[in-house]
């Protein structure tokens, strides 16, 4: 509650930049619609099928001089990366042609190229293609649900105009952070789309709690202009946004530097839908609505003059 002590009220003119975000917006949107279709994402064992192999290696071992000892052995695609510490590698096989028996073999393969190289196994997963094509589908259809959901309870909690907003600033969310996936290449797995729409939840607790704000003074001052009340709806909430931003990046900078990598994609993940969630609650969302017909949302008796400035 101290934020409500701070000598300075804002007075920031965000729907006077509103053109600005929403051409920004489009370009994001776009720009990550590309990415997608010309590099793709970096789709892990859960949604490509094939083997995964996590190892420790030994002291002076390269991943240089791995991978050009797996490339020799006929397996197909054969990717390595660093997993954590210079001798923690990560080994993704392409699935092979045939039954289970055969992706045993190739393991087996894999591991008597290795030999003493390595000092340990930590884990070794496989994936058939069927699983994965399956997974894809319940993912894209997690997402889609979702959105759907959100859009039907907005309506039902606001009006229209409210949802539809909100149903396009999640959209601009989803795809955006999907393109920064693509850009970044960082394996997008089970883990990774459960931060995509963990982001959607965020953004739409952001946004909520603004077009709440807006409803009310809707109600309250019929004459002031929609522009103008907008401006200041965002701005009455904007310290209650930023803290909650901030917290929750504190917590999200300790999980992608302590948390180790098995959950760094997630949470990368999660640290970029917190900027761009917080970003189109402010700069999309709400100025969507000055395009809107918002006069349905009038309702009940209020008052004709123009608020005073106040904290969040």
């Amino acid at each position: 509650m101290l934020i409500k002590f701070l000598p300075i009220t804002p007075t920031l003119d965000f729907m006077g930049k509103r053109r600005l975000f929403l051409i920004f917006s489009v370009a994001l949107v776009l720009g990550s619609i590309l990415l997608f279709l010309v590099q793709g994402l970096n789709l892990g064992v859960d949604f490509r099928g094939g083997t995964l192999i996590e190892v420790e290696t030994t002291e002076g071992v390269t991943i240089r001089e791995l991978r050009d000892s797996l490339s020799g052995l006929g397996l197909g695609e054969v990717t390595l990366q660093e997993f954590g510490d210079p001798n923690d590698i990560l080994i993704n096989l392409a699935k092979q042609p045939g039954e289970e028996s055969e992706q045993i073999q190739a393991i087996n393969k894999v591991k008597e190229e290795l030999g003493d190289r390595v000092v340990e196994y930590r884990r070794t997963e496989f994936v058939g293609p069927k699983v994965g094509a399956e997974l894809k589908l319940a993912g894209t259809l997690a997402t889609i649900f979702a959105l759907l959901g959100i859009g039907a309870y907005i309506w039902f909690r606001f009006e229209w105009q409210f949802s539809l907003a909100a149903m396009v600033a999640l959209a601009h969310d989803i795809i955006s952070t999907i393109g920064f996936f693509a850009l970044t290449q960082v394996e997008f797995n089970l883990a990774t789309l459960a931060a995509v729409l963990t982001v959607a939840g965020y953004s739409i607790n952001d946004t909520v709690v603004i077009f709440d704000r807006v409803r009310e003074m809707l109600r309250k001052y019929k004459k002031l202009a929609v522009v103008e009340l907008l401006n200041q709806a965002i701005n009455r909430t904007l310290s209650r946004t930023v803290l909650t931003s901030i917290t929750t990046l504190l917590a999200l900078g300790s999980l992608f530097l302590f948390g180790g990598e098995v959950i760094r994609g997630f949470t990368m993940g999660l640290i970029w839908g917190v900027l761009i969630g917080t970003y189109s609650s402010v700069g999309l969302a709400v100025p969507l609505l000055s395009f809107l017909d918002l006069r349905s949302a009038r309702q009940g008796p209020g008052k004709d003059a123009t608020p005073a400035p106040e904290g969040a």
